[in-house]
């Protein structure tokens, strides 16, 4: 039985891959950044530190052999932002950091040297970690967790043309992509969530062979199992039509494109609640807007009123490597208008709407379709139902496969 070593900066997907192998009696270890049992004194600091280091710990890991640099990357962290290090050097640099922690371990290890592990590892902290692999001939995994090249290029472009609303974007460093293609190049296989992905990677000239297509694990909520969503048999002023948009408000997540539909659905009971992070300039016509709510970011137990309180969720991307929040949405029967630069969520007028492009245009009509009929709303939403193919089960077994 091949055993596996997770290697993983960050609490990505709730370590769904160290889980999966742990489960399945595979994982050798994980080596992790920060790792906070429910023991550790850093759960006693104040509620907004507290909050941020509880998720890097997962119950179903609490057997498992697990290697953190916890103190070490605190230090990192409290060091460059003495040092005020821009954002794309910090990234960069915590990469570095964290290979050689890594390697430092993996170094230690007595491991059988006639049954090689397999190495996983996420993409952008994994160059010199498939270097050590390969030398010692283990097979080797690249979890890619964007679409790589190719959206940076789609991204820089929407910046060219609505600079105003991000005027102090830092483009990404060449020297961050040639790192990427090497890891691309090493790896045997390499995971993505979506087409869309593979689409992007395999422009971008990765070799198409070693693609593989692995859906995101997502398990909803028990809540939302039993809930049934309502509408009303017309919107109108004291009972608009709530359209949510949730996540980072950037120009890469179609913020812009959002912003044109609302100045095309002018006056009409409408109602537009952007949650999450703000990463443009609003405009100022928008600030005091009477349709558009700027609610910014909220807790992560706050997000489930959301979803439960919108009539349509909207996911116009320009491109994403899945959109968790799709499944998300899904889960609490709330219809979705998505563009198709993702994963593949919707079911065109089955469970929502996707968009042939992402326009301010086609954003407007896909609302305006949705005001004017409330009962296609509730089809939709009766039609959401989560999908097996995004259990961890399936995980295993797609995973175990490779």
């Amino acid at each position: 039985m091949t055993r596996w070593i997770v290697s993983q900066l960050g609490a990505r997907e709730h370590y769904a891959i160290p889980r999966v192998l742990s489960h399945s009696r595979q994982l050798e270890c994980l080596i992790t950044d920060v790792w906070v049992s429910p023991s550790s004194v850093l759960r006693k600091l104040p509620d907004k530190a507290a909050r941020l280091l509880k998720d890097r710990y997962h119950p179903d890991l609490s057997t498992a052999t697990v290697k953190s640099f916890t103190s070490s990357s605190i230090q990192f962290e409290l060091v460059h932002k003495l040092r005020k290090t821009t954002p794309w050097k910090r990234m960069m640099a915590r990469n570095r950091w964290f290979q050689r922690q890594a390697i430092t371990y993996l170094s230690s290890l007595k491991l059988d040297g006639s049954h090689p592990p397999t190495l996983f590892t996420y993409s952008y902290s994994a160059l010199e970690l498939l270097r050590y692999a390969k030398k010692r001939g283990w097979p080797t995994v690249l979890g890619q967790i964007d679409p790589g090249l190719f959206e940076e290029k789609i991204v820089a472009e929407e910046h060219s043309k609505y600079s105003e609303l991000a005027p102090n974007r830092q483009p990404v460093p060449s020297s961050y992509w040639s790192l990427w293609q090497q890891e691309c190049e090493l790896a045997d296989t390499i995971i993505v969530n979506s087409t869309w992905s593979q689409h992007l990677l395999e422009k971008a000239g990765v070799d198409p062979e070693k693609i593989r297509i692995v859906p995101l694990v997502y398990t909803p909520p028990l809540t939302a199992q039993s809930f049934k969503r309502q509408y009303p048999s017309t919107f109108s002023k004291e009972r608009p039509l709530r359209v949510l948009f949730l996540g980072r408000a950037t120009l890469r997540k179609g913020i812009a494109r959002l912003i044109e539909a609302i100045k095309r659905l002018q006056g009409k009971p409408i109602e537009f609640w952007i949650v999450g992070i703000q990463e443009i300039v609003i405009p100022q016509a928008l600030l005091n807007h009477p349709q558009v709510k700027w609610i910014g970011q909220v807790p992560r137990s706050q997000v489930e009123t959301y979803y439960r309180q919108a009539d349509v969720f909207l996911f116009p991307t320009l491109s994403d490597g899945y959109g968790l929040t799709q499944l998300e949405a899904q889960a609490w029967k709330l219809p979705i208008i998505a563009s198709r630069c993702c994963g593949e969520v919707v079911q065109d007028n089955v469970n929502g709407l996707a968009l042939a492009e992402v326009s301010g245009d086609a954003i407007a009509a896909a609302l305006d379709s949705c005001f004017k009929d409330p009962q296609k709303l509730l089809s939709f939403s009766e039609h959401s139902k989560p999908v097996n193919s995004f259990c961890i089960e399936h995980l295993r077994r797609d995973l175990l496969s490779i």
